[in-house]
């Protein structure tokens, strides 16, 4: 979505925006006119990434952390402020634990943590943007191929996702008003990839760039609430 000039500028909420793929993300809808509401746990990360994004848009950063009904608060708020929400984008993610415990080991805290930012926190401020959200704005829930898939190692993280995805459905079904994609962008060159495999070299996945083009088209496009690996929209777009 390119805003003419002069245009009403639409307004995104991108979380855990301060690296890795949210950031990616985040930089391309600058570039393409939204206005950003974006968080991430580390505030100095996140500043640097606001200070990046503001050289093409208008960016409002607030550090905190998506679990918490606080600043769940002060996104809608802030969101609220900027305008109507046309774009929600939840990103934000944790593996809970590295290396990553097996489902025998895993303690029920971190089990409770994960499920907690991974798939309470995407619904719950949903709800906190309310009103803000303008009818047939885009919900883009980013997933993992460990949501369908059965790793050693990543039930925790993999069973959030799998949540993640089911509540997508039953969040399309019952708001027609919105159009929910669950979005799976790949295998991807990332700190928290890289915590799931500490000491292991990743430098053969690809950076999260290569995601960003398929998740703009779908942004972009018409295409009904499902499913969609984030690489395979991306013919056309690089």
């Amino acid at each position: 979505m390119s805003v003419p000039e002069g245009a009403s500028r639409p307004v995104a909420v991108v979380t855990g925006a301060s690296q890795g793929l949210g950031l990616a993300l985040a930089e391309a809808l600058a570039r393409s006119g939204w206005r950003l509401v974006i968080d991430a746990r580390r505030s100095d990360r996140l500043e640097a990434a606001a200070a990046h994004l503001s050289v093409w848009t208008t960016v409002v950063a607030l550090p905190g952390d998506v679990a918490d009904p606080v600043h769940r608060s002060m996104l809608a708020s802030a969101a609220a402020d900027l305008g109507t929400v046309a774009l929600v984008v939840n990103n934000a993610s944790t593996l809970g634990a590295s290396p990553l415990p097996s489902l025998s080991d895993i303690p029920a805290a971190v089990l409770h943590r994960i499920l907690e930012v991974n798939v309470i926190a995407p619904v719950a401020l949903l709800q906190a943007l309310g009103p803000s959200l303008v009818p047939g704005a885009t919900v883009v829930n980013i997933t993992s191929d460990a949501g369908v898939e059965a790793y050693e190692g990543w039930g925790g993280y993999g069973a959030s996702k799998a949540a993640l995805e089911h509540v997508s459905r039953v969040l399309a079904a019952e708001r027609p008003d919105l159009r929910v994609l669950v979005v799976d962008p790949g295998d991807m060159r990332t700190e928290m990839h890289q915590d799931a495999f500490p000491g292991e070299d990743i430098s053969d996945r690809p950076t999260p760039e290569a995601s960003v083009p398929g998740i703009m088209a779908l942004i972009d496009g018409d295409q009904p609430g499902g499913r969609y690996q984030a690489r395979e929209m991306a013919v056309g777009r690089q």
